[in-house]
């Protein structure tokens, strides 16, 4: 199981706001206790961000300082994680400009030197020109969370609109199945969606479980 948070947009852990930096890490420490007592054991973590579309009022931060500011961000969050048994898991976001590829991610991750840092994968979020089923065999038990996110290559504004319903997308979830399977992945597989029905919403719900029991080999 694991915790997420959106406040890592507002206050990003890279920011040139000092302000913002300062409170992102506040938060960031107060997100990592909180997984704490609720019992569960990961952090999805936004470790940095060279550009936000969604914000207009963010300044672009410079790729080699974003990274160098998310990697001391991390490093002063890990031993409060590792003292409180909390993973904290960097996700794959793409549209924030940064760790764009599996070896980016992994590069990121391994000088920590800690099993206490980690990845969330998110499938949806690189498909706008990658693909979930190539990263995963990089990533391997690096993974220790994963959202199911359906996502569309048919559209062209690359907007949140980009992605559906389970199956209503262009992603491989056969081959993206088979990566988890081959890589031993067995934890959690959580459904992410912005765009609840407008009419009579349960029905996504029927719907997002009907998918995951025929994605997972359990329909019957």
């Amino acid at each position: 199981s694991g915790l997420c948070s959106f406040l890592f947009w507002p206050y990003p852990l890279t920011s040139n706001d000092p302000e913002e930096r300062k409170r992102g890490m506040e938060l960031a420490g107060l997100m990592t206790k909180a997984a704490h007592d609720l019992g569960v054991e990961n952090l999805l973590v936004v470790p940095g961000a060279v550009h936000m579309p969604w914000r207009e009022d963010h300044d672009p931060t410079p790729n080699d300082l974003c990274a160098k500011r998310a990697r001391e961000a991390i490093g002063k969050l890990l031993p409060s994680a590792e003292k409180l048994k909390v993973k904290l898991n960097m996700e794959n976001i793409f549209f924030n400009g940064f760790l764009l590829s599996p070896e980016e991610m992994n590069d990121f991750v391994d000088p920590f030197g800690s099993e206490y840092v980690n990845v969330h994968f998110d499938t949806g979020n690189i498909m706008i020109f990658q693909f979930p089923e190539h990263w995963i065999p990089q990533l391997g038990n690096r993974i220790q969370n994963v959202h199911l996110k359906e996502f569309s290559k048919k559209g062209t504004d690359y907007s949140l609109e980009c992605f559906r319903p389970l199956l209503d997308g262009t992603t491989n979830w056969p081959a993206v199945i088979e990566a988890f399977d081959q890589t031993g992945y067995d934890g959690y597989l959580t459904f992410e969606y912005f765009h609840p029905y407008p009419h009579y919403p349960e029905a996504l719900i029927h719907q997002t479980a009907d998918s995951l029991d025929r994605m997972l080999g359990l329909h019957s």
